[in-house]
């Protein structure tokens, strides 16, 4: 089961695929709109839009809450056996929100499921204990992040290969790689990863 959760950052469209649970965190149900994608709940304190009139079932949260409306979704998520999450329109905006949406996608990754956070520029995977295979992107940079204390990795196909390095969120050795064949594979063999691409800015 895949479970597509979109939420409140800046517009990025999807391609096509099919969701097996879509759920829209506040004014992420506009984003939904946009794709022409019908979500099966809303969620969230609709503190950013309005409480939509649709007759798709919503779920109103207190504005004074622990978890981010992101966060209440990918919940949803695994509550419902959900082994991967993509977060949609998942960056840009307030900084802090990317950061919480990240932190989201770890808590994900924490309980047995695989993350995707998309967006217009980026896009990012967070796993544990899995092997990830990333098709050549050009015009984009291949980075790898610890975002656990710390993770061990073995990466292969790419400019700078390791096998079982120790990496550190306290030091980001990961960032800025690149394809050196057509297809690079990324084992987190423990903590938790995060994979990004992003594009290259000329």
């Amino acid at each position: 089961m895949v479970a597509l959760i979109v939420s409140g950052g800046d517009y990025s469209p999807l391609s096509g695929r099919s969701f097996d649970f879509v759920i829209a965190c506040d004014r992420g149900y506009l984003h939904a709109q946009r794709m022409d994608i019908r979500p099966d709940l809303i969620i969230g304190d609709f503190d950013s839009a309005p409480v939509p009139d649709t007759g798709i079932p919503v779920e109103r949260h207190p504005a004074k809450k622990d978890d981010t409306d992101t966060m209440l979704a990918v919940k949803k998520a695994l509550e419902a056996g959900c082994p991967e999450v993509i977060i949609a329109c998942a960056f840009g905006g307030r900084l802090d929100h990317t950061l919480a949406n990240i932190q989201a996608a770890a808590y994900a990754a924490e309980h047995g499921a695989a993350a995707r956070l998309c967006g217009t520029e980026s896009e990012a995977w967070v796993f544990r204990g899995q092997t990830m295979c990333f098709q050549r992107k050009p015009g984009f940079s291949f980075s790898v992040f610890s975002i656990t204390d710390t993770s061990s990795v073995t990466v292969t196909g790419a400019e700078y290969e390791c096998a079982d390095l120790l990496i550190r969120n306290t030091f980001p050795i990961g960032i800025s790689n690149a394809w050196k064949a057509d297809q690079i594979t990324v084992t987190g063999n423990h903590g938790i990863v995060m994979v990004m691409e992003s594009r290259i800015q000329e």
